[in-house]
């Protein structure tokens, strides 16, 4: 039993190593089937990240202007995690954005195909950002500020909290129904189907975040809600997948990035049309 106990304990500090910036140094010993099992805990750990989120808004808010407090928020949870997955989604649209000027001179579709593929994936690893992830990055943070701040505080703050979680499960269904699409990279340990047990600990803690969202939410909103996040993740996976045929570990940040606001947006529409 202790054995259980503290193999779970470690597989949720190595996801705390992974997503955030906190210093968790269990990582340094890990081993690839340690670093899988902890995929498990990554909605639980998106919810703390939206709850830190949640708690510097509600602060804020007591001082400050509600914009202002959002923006304070936004600011907190790319602080906690490094703009982890911001990158990611700046990465993903820099690599879409490539286009191979001579594509003509290839001797077939399959060809140019192959060779498009190469070249977003090359772009997809350089650290410089270019127009379209810096035009990607900037519409989607405005979207959050903009989606978040037209809410009232509760609603708000239990958003964040929600939409941290379940857009770290949008993830995680990417992983188990796609294919990883490099030999090597962040997300090479990572690429492994959950076990039964993985299913449980994920499809529980989804669960208990999707009924936080009854708290202050009707139900026609909550479904809304759902609805945008799925959107969200449908449209992000659409947009690369045929390009990339699988996923990266960008284009899970990307993912994780659209299915959040997705949800937000989902939200701010089931409050202007039912609340």
């Amino acid at each position: 039993m202790k054995l259980a106990v503290s193999r779970e304990l470690g597989a949720f500090a190595l996801a705390v190593q992974f997503l955030t910036r906190l210093p968790v140094a269990a990582i340094q010993s890990a081993d690839a089937t340690e670093l899988a099992a902890s995929v498990r805990y990554y909605p639980l750990v998106g919810s703390l990240i939206g709850g830190f989120g949640a708690a510097t808004f509600w602060f804020a808010n007591l001082a400050l202007p509600g914009t202002l407090a959002v923006l304070l928020a936004v600011a907190a949870c790319l602080l906690l995690t490094g703009a982890l997955h911001e990158d990611g989604l700046a990465d993903t649209f820099d690599g879409l954005g490539t286009q191979l000027i001579k594509t003509g001179q290839l001797a077939d579709r399959d060809g140019a195909e192959n060779a498009h593929r190469a070249a977003s994936l090359a772009v997809m690893r350089d650290s410089r950002l270019g127009t379209f992830g810096a035009a990607a990055l900037i519409l989607m943070l405005a979207m959050r500020v903009a989606a978040l701040a037209s809410l009232e505080p509760l609603p708000l703050c239990v958003a964040l909290i929600a939409g941290g979680g379940l857009s770290r499960l949008s993830c995680i269904v990417t992983m188990q129904t796609s294919a990883y699409v490099r030999e090597r990279g962040i997300a090479t340990p990572l690429a492994q189907r959950l076990t039964p047990a993985g299913w449980l600990v994920t499809v529980v803690t989804g669960l208990a975040l999707l009924a936080m969202l009854f708290w202050p939410l009707t139900t026609m909103t909550v479904l809304c809600a759902v609805f945008g996040a799925v959107l969200g993740h449908a449209l992000m996976r659409l947009a690369y997948e045929r390009r990339l045929r699988g996923y990266t570990g960008d284009t899970l940040g990307a993912v994780q990035q659209t299915s959040e606001i997705g949800l937000y947006l989902g939200i701010c529409v089931g409050v202007g049309i039912w609340d």
